[in-house]
């Protein structure tokens, strides 16, 4: 019976991930309180996801879409109208390999808002939801790291780097605020919302990750002059997540999912606004291990039974984090003479180039402006702004494996001669990196038979491509330091393709060596 001592390995990995496009539908009723829809001027929606659910082999997701419309009263020469609701979707996805012990990271993104009018009081909706689907496994394995009190038993170690997964948690968080309006302002109702999340950071002491951030919220509401007016306040998102043992030196992922939305306004002597976000925090912690575990054993004269198992994880995770700046002027037709209202702005990666020493990522800014003309008349127009996202002094950048996260800080327009638009806008970029960290290692080693005895004391072996003075060993029972002392082998990692080599049979005698 072999002695043999093991390694616990706690191993994260990611199992599969996957981007879709899901398509919610419905229709918006408008309220008898409001005059009838002649046409629809500007859409746009906000996704909250109530319940997500792992089944083998598929996803259960279940949520809604805020939906907010504005539209051009029929019957009425100015003057701008907006109706909203909640559209509700329940959406299964096929991915391979899922379990209902696995763990999901869920980001959501309204691509687009369609509104069809149906009739004066009747409006069809299309919603293109963006869904970013990443399935986590934690597995638990024990893996032999030494072999006690055996004599003769030759040993191959190797350094695996690893992030082993120190902990997990997640917390909710409610984030509430009474959003104060101008006091002249007579607010008749909301007219679009959008929200994102800024200014994201974690800090770790004293066994919690303290995960902060600031939920930015655009509201454009109608006044009782028919006037449209804005608000953008930021809301903190601060939680805390129990994870014992964590350190300063630890890495993470944090993953933030919009589980509910209340934009509510108050009575009107209140100018002011109620919103209330529900947030769903989910930190992992991960632990840098570089561990000496044994890659292969055998001994000379015994052959072994060796089971491995195959593991794959995440080593050299890191992240980066650097500001960009962006000062361009684009053109727009037709906008002399109108007030810009609001602009929705977001970055879609185009291409990602990887060179050795750095990674560069060909973006675009795509922006959606919301112009205010003469007698209240809405108008919408889009614009890009092509740039370039720059990670250098890497090492071995080729074999990394990349997220973005771009949060837009701040963005002044001014609108110009001609329809120029000077745009400026700062943004944090957030890159998390990470290596696929794979190898077999042993799981359990057995004694098996002994090596038959052979009548030769030297073998003359040619080296061939691929060999190892490792493999050479182990195949004809003798041992690599027995190789190179009889070959006079300077460097063992260093043999040639034809290389002659003097292989002697390893003879056990009191000091272990070739007699």
């Amino acid at each position: 019976m072999m002695n043999i001592a093991k390694e616990n390995l706690c191993i994260h990995k990611l199992v599969t991930e996957k981007t879709e496009i899901i398509f919610v539908e419905g229709d918006m009723i408008v309220p008898d309180s409001k005059p009838d829809i002649l046409n629809t001027i500007c859409t746009s929606g906000v996704a909250c996801i109530y319940k997500r659910e792992l089944l083998e082999g598929k996803i259960k997701i279940d949520g809604g879409v805020n939906s907010y419309i504005m539209y051009m009263p029929e019957g009425m020469d100015e003057g701008i109208r907006g109706v909203n609701t909640v559209l509700d979707f329940s959406n299964t996805i096929d991915l391979e390999g899922v379990m209902p012990d696995m763990q999901i990271c869920l980001k959501t993104n309204v691509k687009s808002v369609e509104a069809k009018v149906i009739n004066g009081r009747k409006i069809g909706i299309k919603v293109a939801l963006e869904l970013c689907i990443k399935i986590f496994a934690k597995d638990e394995i024990e893996v032999v790291n030494d072999i006690i009190e055996q004599e003769d038993v030759q040993i191959l170690k190797d350094n695996f780097a690893m992030n082993s997964l120190l902990g997990t948690g997640s917390t909710k968080i409610y984030a509430k605020d009474t959003v104060q309006i101008d006091s002249i302002d007579q607010l008749v109702e909301v007219l679009k919302v959008s929200t994102d999340l800024v200014e994201k950071d974690v800090k770790i002491s004293y066994n919690k990750v303290l995960t902060k951030a600031e939920a930015e919220i655009k509201i454009a509401y109608l006044t009782e002059d028919n006037r449209i007016g804005m608000v953008n306040p930021k809301i903190p998102v601060v939680g805390f997540i129990d994870i014992p043992e964590v350190s300063e030196n630890n890495t993470y992922d944090v993953c933030y999912e919009l589980r509910n939305m209340i934009v509510k306004p108050n009575a009107q002597e209140e100018h002011s606004i109620y919103v209330e976000l529900e947030y769903e925090v989910t930190c992992n912690v991960y632990e840098e291990k570089n561990i000496n575990l044994i890659q292969d054993l055998y001994r000379p004269d015994m052959m072994f039974k060796i089971d491995r198992i195959p593991v794959s994880t995440m080593s050299d995770k890191t992240c980066v984090k650097q500001s960009k700046i962006l000062q361009e002027i684009v053109n727009l037709k037709d906008i002399e003479g109108k007030k810009l209202i609001d602009v929705d702005s977001y970055v879609v990666m185009q291409k990602e180039t990887k060179i050795n020493s750095k990674i560069l990522f060909e973006m675009e800014l795509q922006m959606r402006f919301l112009f205010l003309g003469n007698n209240m008349q809405v108008s919408v127009q889009e614009a890009t702004i092509p740039f370039e996202y720059v990670i250098d002094n890497l090492e071995r950048g080729e074999s990394l494996n990349t997220q973005n996260d771009f949060e837009i800080l701040s963005q002044d327009f001014v609108i110009q001669d001609g329809g120029n638009i000077s745009c400026n806008i700062n943004m944090n970029v957030q890159t998390d990196m990470y290596r696929n960290a794979n190898a077999n290692l042993i799981q359990t080693v057995e004694e098996d038979r002994e090596r038959a005895e052979q009548d030769y004391s030297l073998v003359i072996y040619i080296v061939k491509k691929g060999d190892t003075l490792w493999n050479i060993a182990k195949e004809f029972g003798s041992t690599v330091d027995d190789i190179v002392r009889t070959n006079g082998i300077e460097n063992p990692d260093q043999i040639q393709v034809s290389q002659k080599l003097y292989i002697p049979k390893y003879v056990r005698t009191q000091n272990n060596r070739y007699a």
